[in-house]
């Protein structure tokens, strides 16, 4: 393979992937890891991705793209999630649901195929889907300082008033998923369901393939504080090793969805 459409192909794994290692490249071109650092640095240098020690991330790892945007991305693949999620609760039990687009769409089958549910959310249009069911849930709008395009509240009050609950589970969407834990790209929706995980007993994230072997800025917790993960495809072996090791359940949603039809 040429030097050129090696670096294209690179350059594609990376943009797909978010991050990758010299590793997993060199053992993917059949190339030696010096070749492979060569191309990463020429990459780097021409402003097509950002390299660190033993690899090299996308150049939008720092950011996620506007909600109305990440609404229609992966729609089918986040639906099959948010239905099977939906089967893992029980009438009675007590929530926090982060925003999310996942998380919005798992609040649209939760709501209506389950009763008496408490939930607890910053998500203004999360509240009105279950206020409007009609299955007698009740529900706490967590206020705080309301950001128009995710129809959410965040900031310290918001963080201030989740403290105040303690809730059965912790329902949290990600941005990015890897071996160092869940992971977000912004600070205020970090914290946010950062403080949701420390006052539930039982975590359950939600997150599409597309978020699985990927980096973000902030970190939300490691591996060992979630107890399952609902997602639409099935982990790479390292991240599937991390998981395992880290005690994490780990639901794929195609394939439940595919047993149950």
């Amino acid at each position: 393979m040429r030097p050129e459409q090696r670096r294209t192909e690179i350059l594609a794994l990376v943009n797909e992937k978010r991050k990758v290692t010299v590793d997993f490249l060199s053992e993917k071109f059949s190339t030696s890891r010096e070749t492979i650092r060569r191309d990463l640095t020429d990459l780097a240098i021409s402003g097509q991705l950002r390299k660190f020690h033993g690899g090299a991330t996308s150049l939008d790892t720092l950011h996620e793209g506007k909600f109305s945007t990440r609404l229609t991305e992966s729609a089918h693949e986040k639906k099959m999630i948010a239905q099977f999620a939906a089967t893992l609760f029980h009438q009675g039990e007590s929530l926090f649901i982060d925003t999310g687009t996942t998380t919005l769409a798992f609040a649209r089958e939760l709501a209506i195929s389950t009763t008496e549910l408490t939930v607890l959310t910053n998500s203004v249009s999360i509240t009105q889907i279950f206020a409007g069911s009609d299955r007698n849930h009740r529900v706490f709008l967590i206020g705080g300082q309301y950001r128009e395009e995710e129809a959410e509240n965040i900031g310290p009050i918001a963080v201030e008033q989740i403290k105040q609950f303690q809730a059965t589970h912790a329902v949290i969407t990600v941005g990015a998923l890897d071996t160092h834990g869940v992971m977000d790209y912004d600070l205020e929706e970090t914290e946010i369901a950062r403080t949701m995980v420390a006052k539930a007993d039982q975590v359950t994230v939600l997150a599409d393939s597309s978020k699985l072997g990927r980096t973000a800025l902030f970190t939300v917790c490691p591996l060992d504080k979630v107890d399952r993960i609902i997602t639409s495809g099935d982990p790479e072996p390292g991240l599937q090793a991390a998981l395992s090791d880290a005690g994490v359940e780990i639901f794929n949603a195609a394939v439940q969805g595919a047993k149950e039809a």
